[in-house]
């Protein structure tokens, strides 16, 4: 899929489809990056092992998942429901590097008509970060469909249309 090479000593990241023996690290990252990223959102109630049956038993099954790796190690990861980006987390230590661009641009490779997505109206970070790689807002939310009962926004992220070719070109 893509990978990029850091330097002598440091393996290169890597993109490539999760499997199931990855969703202890996909879980580790989900746990870390919300508690750390969102520390508004109420404790997590759910264990490590309880997440990573979620990850291996529904996320994995029902998504095309995406991992960022760099040797064995699970850096992030996007996962796609049809044209619905449900996840995207990174490790709160590889945060600002360039690492989330790479699986936003992977997982709009993998669904070139469009991504919609839901944000919490409270994650200023991830909603600048959606803003700078052109979402829009095309809907606002009380909270009461999500298990965290906050508001939300509904992104939108349409490709440019071609340019049009000039009339008798190939």
């Amino acid at each position: 899929m893509d990978a990029e090479h850091d330097g002598m000593d440091t393996p290169p990241l890597t993109l490539r489809p999760a499997v199931a023996s990855d969703a202890p690290a996909i879980a580790t990252v989900h746990q870390e990056s919300r508690r750390v990223a969102m520390p508004y959102l109420p404790p997590q109630r759910h264990t490590h092992d309880e997440v990573t049956h979620w990850i291996r038993a529904c996320v994995l099954p029902e998504s095309r998942t995406v991992v960022a790796t760099r040797g064995p190690e699970v850096l992030g990861y996007a996962t796609l429901r049809g044209e619905l980006l449900d996840q995207l987390y990174l490790r709160p230590d590889v945060r600002r590097t360039g690492i989330g661009t790479r699986l936003l641009a992977e997982v709009r490779r993998l669904s070139p008509h469009g991504l919609t997505l839901h944000v919490f109206q409270l994650n200023a970070e991830a909603r600048a970060f959606y803003a700078h790689h052109g979402f829009r807002v095309t809907a606002e939310d009380d909270g009461s469909a999500n298990m965290e009962n906050l508001p939300q926004l509904t992104l939108r992220w349409t490709p440019a249309p071609a340019p049009a070719s000039p009339p008798g070109s190939p």
